[in-house]
């Protein structure tokens, strides 16, 4: 073998590279155990632990060391359906956005306009922008955009004379923009929500934000905090100077309240559950060492002392310079003190006690800066905010910016420049003046959210509202302040379309599923190639084992979501990954007939396999990256770990095995590829495929008109992705009645409620369209009670809402869109490839024919049986998941078949064999290899069907058929439509093919 060296070297590397990336998940894990452990099962105290050591070292590798923090981020996270949690698609509205930017939003006729473009949005596939163009030609015809857009807040970009091209584009940009900004926003209160590995990402070429909050229990909490209006103010501040006596009186009245044991207990009880203290009194310094029995800590007595004496001041550091003589002196500004990130939540504890709001001054309010500085990147600063007049209000709104952008200063250092419209720059003339008038100079603070962005001291009177924010900025920072600047008000608000919730008893369900169906079917996988190829089968296995190891830490490494679609890719993974094995194998166990030794025998084997084995793989990789590129949620898993078994699959077969082949040479082991029984199956086939064709045309035909029939009478299931509408899964104490479920829910809602039984009959699936059209809180609260009315009607029968999903009719509509277009995009792209890479038209459209067969016949398997079988099968992403991977197996299939076909002409020029005889030959010799293959994957398919649990049963059904439908497609279709394609366009230098040929195939 060629390169060798370089071969093993990148085997290791990559086994090296996992691992690092592997660890940082085993790490957590057992940092998470011990927490468990000194928690107790009480998970205020187990958070508190975790909180507290976030940025300790937990990992050090020598050459890096790693903190909790560092390492949670790296390490593999569990999707919403494993860990229980919500995920929530957030779309920005764009309705409000161009409202906003008009000059005159209440013209009745504009107004309709609006209303005309939302609706035209929930069944097209045009953006909002464009739609809107096209009703505003409509409503005002021979009137130009610009008469609505050129105002004075935006005549930098827009003027009278503005085209409607230019007015759109404008537009366009403006919502892009938003949704940046809104982007943002809520990445900012996610972040300050706490929750543990939060994922928001922006759906690209849409205006939507996905957002996943695992393990959250109060989803109306994260209603509110992510639809709640983002308002941008301008707020005074205090001096340190003027509040350190009255934080100094704080820390002085809860040193006493703490010694005396009648102060109030949530005084008490929020310190200690803050801090707890192990046995004996002493302080648990989390995460770092305990001491021992006979001799306490100094620096922890130090720490227990400091925290009894001066409680707020243990974890608030007042602001401080050191003067000449080294001695802290109160340092000037509206920042009163620092904490550590971890001591915050204690902070907030003592300012909300009541004692405390006694002391402090109702005029004085004390905020967190948003997030830490650069220069203490474990630390949050607290600043004084002085609110004015009678009401408490800020000095100036943010809605009055018209424009903020990242720039530098006069000595090349990064700040922002801010432009206000009239009436902002007159107030900001106003105020800019006061401030700059004091001694020492007054700040103002730029908050959102309750939270201080930036609080610049103004130096002199800002006459013309363009100011220039300067400080100890990144570049980064620049940025991101200007992006907060621009938000204002957010004139375009964000509301939910999209809603999932799964329950931490579900989740757990699946991960048990996960874990089971994995193992089942790996050990099943293993099994079966020692069986099948003797010793050969035990270089498969490794190769297998590595495969897995692969996958899972380039997931790791990629920073990648594991979901339930996602282990359901890899279980199928394992099962496909023994494909270019199998191919390699039967090439071998061919050459070894031919007489030749095991060594040249193995290298004419790879040699040959090759092709057949990057042409199948490649075509299952671009249906992978189409189901990428049109799937959402928990399908990307699915793609993901998909596209990475496929390389690392090709990776371990290649290049693992064949090593593990030399190294078995070179100490003159005996290598065997079958055992006795085995040896000689499907050695000699010699099936009249060719001959019988027709007989299959007839079956398949009859199979698809009648399956046809049912889906345009019957129909299918759609499932609330597809079709809109509110879904609940109900976990009952003991087993209920369907149709009683469905008459009580009927009555509640007025109308047609789908129940179905899901996994067991005492747990069912709840759908209902009622009050689809409302994307407000109030609306998913009056639907939850009346399905909690209804469900109560079943005395003696309690139930549980385990999970839930609301999907509004735009974005079902545009879900359904993206399934139909991946599915078509999957088919010619297939065709496509079949056609560069084997040069002929006959190949390709077989191959086409050949998908859309099988297409066909699972829609209507899932038509016909759709409520006779004991599951789900609804269509929605999932089976279009399990669809285009059929798809890809049946094309893998057929263009082994077609590599062979190619091989046998390409040896056998100049011979005068008629097609049939020759495809007949390809599909014999390529017939252990098909059915081998799919042995494999079937049985793990089966283990992910029956213990794969039921969120992903109709999913790995429709595998379970296509497998067996692409089988027959590729060797009784596929192939044998090429022999009729072939013998109307025979080339001039082939013998002429004529009907008679065909049918003298041998039997």
């Amino acid at each position: 073998m060629q390169g060798k060296g370089l071969i093993n070297f990148i085997v290791i590397l990559v086994t090296l590279a996992c691992l690092y990336s592997l660890s940082f998940t085993f790490v957590t894990h057992n940092v998470e155990r011990k927490a468990a452990e000194y928690a107790k099962g009480n998970l205020a105290k187990e958070r508190a632990y975790l909180d507290s050591i976030a940025g300790e070292e937990v990992y050090n590798l020598g050459f890096a060391k790693y903190s909790y923090r560092d390492c949670k981020q790296r390490e593999i996270a569990l999707g919403l359906d494993l860990k229980g949690g919500m995920n929530v698609t957030m779309e920005i509205s764009l309705q409000d956005l161009i409202s906003n930017l008009a000059g005159n939003p209440k013209d009745p006729k504009f107004a309709e306009v609006l209303k005309n473009t939302e609706t035209r949005l929930k069944t097209s596939q045009k953006d909002f922008v464009s739609l809107f163009g096209e009703e505003f030609t409509k409503t005002f015809p021979g009137t130009k955009l610009a008469s609505f857009f050129a105002t004075k807040d935006n005549v930098a970009a827009l003027n009278a004379n503005s085209s409607d091209a230019q007015v759109l584009a404008y537009l366009e940009k403006e919502a892009g923009s938003a949704i940046d900004r809104s982007f943002n926003v809520l990445r900012t209160r996610i972040d300050k929500f706490g929750v543990s590995s939060p994922n928001i990402q922006r759906q690209q070429g849409t205006n939507r934000i996905l957002i996943e909050l695992p393990g959250v229990s109060d989803q109306q909490r994260v209603r509110k905090l992510l639809q709640g209006t983002a308002q941008l103010e301008f707020w005074e501040t205090y001096d340190n100077t003027e509040v350190f006596p009255i934080l100094k009186n704080i820390n002085d009245a809860l040193a006493v309240a703490l010694k005396d044991t009648s102060a109030k207990a949530d005084v008490k009880t929020a310190v200690q559950d803050s801090n707890k203290t192990a046995e004996g009194g002493k302080l648990a310094a989390l995460g770092a060492k305990q001491p021992d029995s006979t001799k306490k800590d100094s620096s922890l007595l130090a720490q227990e002392n400091m925290g009894k004496q001066n409680p707020l001041f243990a974890v608030l550091r007042p602001s401080t310079y050191p003067d000449d003589k080294n001695q802290p002196m109160l340092a000037p500004g509206p920042m009163v003190g620092t904490a550590l990130l971890r001591d915050t939540a204690k902070v907030n504890v003592y300012l909300n006690n009541p004692v405390v709001k006694q002391i402090l001054p109702s005029n004085i309010k004390l905020m967190w800066a948003v997030k830490p500085d650069s220069r203490r990147p474990d630390q949050l600063e607290l600043y004084a905010i002085k609110p004015t007049g009678l009401e408490g209000e800020p000095v100036l709104s943010g809605n009055v910016i018209t424009d903020a952008k990242a720039d530098f200063d006069d000595h090349g250092n990064p700040a922002v420049q801010m432009t206000m419209n009239s009436e902002g720059a007159r107030e900001w003339r106003r105020i800019s003046a006061a401030a700059s008038a004091t001694n020492p100079k007054q700040a103002i603070a730029i908050i959102m959210d309750n939270s201080v962005y930036s609080a610049p001291t103004i130096q002199n009177e800002i006459p013309n509202g363009v100011s220039s924010i300067t400080g100890n900025f990144q570049v980064d920072d620049t940025q991101d302040l200007a992006n907060v600047l621009k938000a204002g008000r957010l004139p375009a608000p964000a509301k939910i379309v999209e809603e999932a919730i799964v329950g931490p008893t579900l989740g757990q369900a699946a991960i048990d599923a996960g874990i089971n169906s994995s193992v089942i079917g790996l050990v099943v996988v293993l099994i079966f190639m020692i069986l099948y190829y003797n010793r050969a089968g035990w270089v498969a296995n490794v190769a297998v084992l590595f495969n897995v190891f692969f996958i899972m830490g380039i997931l790791a490494s990629l920073g990648a979501v594991l979901t339930l679609p996602g282990i359901a890719g890899i279980v199928l993974t394992m099962g496909t990954a023994v494909d270019a094995n199998v191919l390699i194998y039967e090439r071998i166990r061919e050459e070894l007939s031919l007489g030749k030794g095991v060594k040249q025998a193995i290298a004419d084997g790879y040699k040959h396999a090759m092709p057949s084995i990057l042409d199948s793989q490649i075509t299952t990789f671009l249906v992978g990256v189409i189901l990428y590129a049109f799937g959402s949620g928990p399908i990307l898993g699915f793609a993901t770990t998909l596209m990475i078994g496929i390389i690392t699959s090709l990776f371990t077969a290649i290049f693992i095995t064949r090593i593990i082949f030399e190294w078995m040479i070179a100490k003159d082991w005996k290598i065997t590829v079958s055992h006795g029984w085995s040896a000689n199956t499907l050695k000699n086939a010699n099936f009249g495929f060719v001959k019988n064709r027709k007989k299959f045309y007839m079956g398949s035909l009859l199979v698809m008109v009648v399956g046809l029939a049912f889906i345009f009478t019957k129909g299918f299931s759609l499932g609330v992705d597809f079709k809109g509408g509110r879904t609940y899964t109900v976990k009952f104490e003991k087993p209920v009645d369907l149709e009683q479920v469905r008459t009580d829910l009927d009555n509640i809602f007025q109308s047609t409620t789908e129940v179905k039984t899901f996994g067991g009959p005492d747990q069912v699936r709840v759908t209902t369209s009622f009050q689809i059209d409302r994307t407000d809180d109030d609306a998913d609260k009056e639907v939850l009670a009346k399905l909690n009315d209804g469900l109560n009607k079943i005395s003696g029968n309690k139930h549980e809402i385990v999970s839930s999903q609301k999907v509004g009719p735009t974005i079902a509509n545009d879900i359904k869109a993206s399934a139909i277009y991946s599915v078509i995009f999957s088919i010619i792209v297939i065709a496509l490839y079949i056609l560069v890479r084997f040069r002929k038209w006959q190949y390709s459209l077989a191959a086409a024919i050949s998908i859309v067969h099988d297409a066909i016949i699972i829609l209507a398997i899932f038509s016909i049986f759709d409520g006779v079988l004991p599951f789900s099968l609804d269509i929605d992403q999932h089976f279009i998941a399990a669809l285009l991977t059929v798809l890809a197996y049946s094309i893998n299939d057929t263009v082994v078949v077609f590599d062979r076909l190619r091989e046998y002409l390409n040896n056998n020029q100049g011979k005068k064999e008629p097609i049939g005889e020759v495809i007949n030959h390809a599909i014999n010799k390529t017939l252990s290899r098909t059915i081998i293959t799919s042995l494999t994957v079937i049985f793990v398919i089966t283990v992910l069907f029956v213990f794969g649990g039921e969120v992903i049963r109709g999913f790995s059904f429709a595998i379970l058929v296509g497998i067996i439908l692409g089988t027959y497609s590729s060797i009784f279709l596929a192939a044998t439509l090429v022999a009729d394609f072939q013998k109307k366009d025979e080339p001039a230098d082939t013998a002429k093919v004529s009907e008679q040929s065909l049918k003298t195939a041998k039997v």
